[in-house]
């Protein structure tokens, strides 16, 4: 083969090949992480909301918080797994405390992993293990199906295999499960194997490397109305205590559920009938 030819087909295969992971400045607070090719995209504008205005969620609010402010210090902190109720504030949990903490320690950062793109989070951890920031690792709404073998690779964080998870970086995740999995692929795993007891430990173990669960419950009645009556309070909505009352339940109501998420769907629609933005 000539010398001609190898030399077109090594440009193809450098074409071919993913251009290596450009490592950013760091000047901004938040970032995405994406792939196709490697990159952390900056994120201008946090969405996320003041933390006083989370309300019902107390326990869960000053564990985190307590956990982030001693990772920002440069001390030991857990990694941490935020699960249960469907819009209870688990996300926003999550990015409105790096935004009050950041004030404080400039060098901590959040990056955003996708779930679909945890296969490549080692090379992401490449980019930022020396680093001198601290790097809050967040992934949203985590599950497993039985067959998924995504949770293999988010033991690179949580781990980190032979070289340990990087100091400087700690994972924060969401989840509606406690065991990351849904309960009847638990069941059934357990009813049908062998070993029952061995056939689900790998996948169920995995939230037992969360060195923090915090559990995330339906509000009540009371502090329902109180999210509103807060909302209402920091965006300046004017609205008498009855009304705000019977309006926000028959909401609820047809909702079918009381959470965070229904109170500020409530509110956004009030602020919008009284004219003011958001």
């Amino acid at each position: 083969m000539s010398e001609e030819i190898l030399g077109r087909i090594a440009a193809a295969l450098e074409r071919l090949a993913p251009a290596a992971a450009v490592e950013p400045g760091f000047e901004e607070t938040a970032y995405v992480w994406h792939t196709d090719p490697d990159r952390l995209q900056p994120v201008e504008t946090v969405n996320h909301v003041d933390l006083s205005l989370l309300l019902g969620i107390n326990r869960c609010r000053d564990t985190l918080y307590s956990n982030t402010v001693q990772f920002a210090k440069g001390l030991p902190a857990n990694n941490a797994l935020l699960w249960g109720a469907r819009g209870m504030g688990k996300s926003s949990l999550i990015k409105a405390i790096h935004d009050k903490v950041q004030l404080s320690y400039k060098t901590l950062k959040i990056i955003e992993v996708q779930r679909e793109d945890l296969p490549s989070i080692g090379r992401c951890l490449s980019l930022i293990r020396r680093r001198p920031e601290r790097f809050i690792i967040f992934c949203d709404d985590l599950s497993f199906a039985h067959d998924d073998a995504h949770y293999k690779s988010l033991k690179a964080v949580l781990d980190g295999g032979i070289e340990g998870r990087p100091e400087n970086v700690v994972l924060y995740a969401t989840s509606n499960r406690r065991h990351l999995m849904p309960r009847e692929i638990i069941e059934n795993e357990r009813s049908t194997a062998i070993s029952p007891s061995e056939a689900v430990e790998e996948k169920v173990s995995l939230s037992d490397r969360f060195g923090l669960w915090l559990g995330f419950h339906p509000c009540d009645q009371d502090d329902y109305l109180a999210m509103i009556r807060s909302y209402c309070d920091a965006h300046g909505v004017t609205i008498a205590d009855n009304i705000l009352r019977a309006e926000a339940i028959e909401w609820q109501a047809t909702r079918g559920s009381r959470s965070g998420r229904v109170a500020w769907q409530y509110f956004t629609d009030l602020a919008g009938r009284m004219g003011v933005t958001i």
